[in-house]
């Protein structure tokens, strides 16, 4: 016996009729926002929904808003027929597939900006990314009306942006962390990571073993900044083209760290090739 297909909406008002139904049955409304080519960081997502929501949307939408010029917006990995396949698999409900019109009609010119947190890390190499996700992102809670939405911690600093653009607009939705998912060899699944050359992706698990070690030595009384003095020449050793960061902050607000009085978390973002991988461990 084969699975259900998921609902395929293409529009805000099909999913609003589905979800409307739902409400009335008093279901529990998970949704999972994605840019498509899903792999098993994106499932446990939809897995972590299904465990504690009786309904649950996968969005899938490659966000136009949250790429610069020089990214890689035409390039990012799509595959339709893929992802519904898995969300088939999972028994997901619906997926939710609008294209560019419908989420930014024409004459659209509203955006979203959370301060602070979007100013360091990923926000200082990718000035526009965090607008385009706080954007998308309010967009799909008020579209979806869910109960709860799932984050992956791989993209740490994405997920503190959301939690905390939900709740300076009283959006009312728990926004969920849920632990990134890895390969067997630590490499954490993005998917980014099949723009890696053979070579490219034999070196890649080296970003995880060093971030793990910066966190160990900062637990063993190093100071945060010799901590990541030893992980840069590390990395470049291994083989890494360009770091763009390396840092030891607490968790929360992303400030100095403050440990062990605060957690902390270490994070990284590095280049083999034209690769960027994101990581980070907590402290």
């Amino acid at each position: 016996m084969t699975n259900e297909s998921p609902i395929v909406a293409r529009s805000v008002a099909a999913m609003r009729k589905e979800v409307e139904e739902w409400r009335r049955a008093g279901d529990v409304v998970g949704v999972v926002p994605t840019m498509g080519a899903l792999h098993n960081g994106h499932l446990a997502l939809l897995q972590a929904a299904k465990s504690e929501c009786d309904r649950v949307i996968a969005t899938i939408f490659v966000n136009p808003a949250q790429f610069a010029a020089n990214e890689d917006l035409d390039a990012y990995p799509r595959g339709e027929a893929a992802d519904l396949a898995k969300l088939q698999e999972l028994q997901t409900d619906m997926a939710f597939m609008p294209d560019a019109g419908e989420m930014y009609p024409d004459g659209f010119v509203t955006k979203v900006r959370v301060e602070g947190i979007t100013e360091i890390l990923c926000g200082l190499v990718r000035p526009v990314h965090f607008g385009g996700v706080a954007t998308v992102v309010s967009k799909l809670f008020n579209q979806s009306q869910a109960d709860r939405a799932y984050f992956g911690e791989k993209d740490y600093q994405q997920f503190l942006v959301v939690r905390r653009m939900a709740r300076d607009l009283d959006i009312p939705i728990d926004v969920v962390p849920v632990p990134t998912v890895r390969e067997a060899d630590g490499l954490a699944m993005s998917s980014r990571n099949v723009y890696l050359s053979i070579e490219q992706r034999a070196a890649a698990p080296a970003l995880y073993r060093v971030i793990r070690d910066v966190a160990a030595r900062v637990t063993n009384g190093t100071s945060a900044e010799a901590a990541v003095a030893w992980g840069l020449e590390e990395l470049a050793t291994c083989g890494f083209d360009s770091i763009e960061y390396l840092e030891v902050l607490e968790a929360e607000m992303l400030g100095p760290i403050d440990f062990p009085n605060k957690p902390g978390r270490v994070f990284v973002a590095a280049h083999l090739g034209s690769t960027r991988l994101i990581d980070n461990v907590a402290v």
